[in-house]
């Protein structure tokens, strides 16, 4: 898939683009995992969460946000406002709403095809995540 222009990327509603964020930053976790860690499918899972949950990637994105540029704040801005009609039972609001801005951005990113910034941004996000003291 592949969008032509920015612009059309940027009229995308939010939650469009977090959906195809949480899949793009899911796969990317799934993979790093498998290729560092040892265990079943269920203990993979189980360390998967740790980075994918609203918890985590609102850390992330506090984390980061003032390495995003104009186009890339303007994005989580748009994700991290939107109202949602579900949230999950175990998460905050804010942090629903954090971690919604966070993959709305990764989704902008991978259909706009600027995957070398994508990369960069979960790469970060990854080593924020295994950061000593990280729970």
């Amino acid at each position: 898939m592949s969008i032509e222009r920015p612009d059309e990327a940027r009229l995308m509603q939010p939650s469009v683009l977090a959906f195809m964020g949480d899949a793009v930053f899911n796969l990317f976790i799934r993979e790093r995992l498998i290729m560092k860690k040892k265990g079943t499918s269920h203990k993979l899972h189980v360390l998967a969460t740790e980075y994918v949950k609203a918890a985590s990637q609102s850390k992330i994105s506090k984390a980061l946000l003032d390495t995003f540029t104009e186009d890339e704040a303007y994005i989580f801005k748009r994700g991290r406002n939107t109202k949602s009609t579900t949230i999950p039972k175990n998460a905050d609001i804010q942090d629903y709403r954090h971690a919604t801005g966070f993959e709305a951005l990764l989704g902008y990113l991978y259909l706009t095809k600027q995957k070398e910034r994508l990369y960069q941004l979960m790469e970060q996000a990854a080593d924020i995540i295994e950061a000593p003291g990280t729970e």
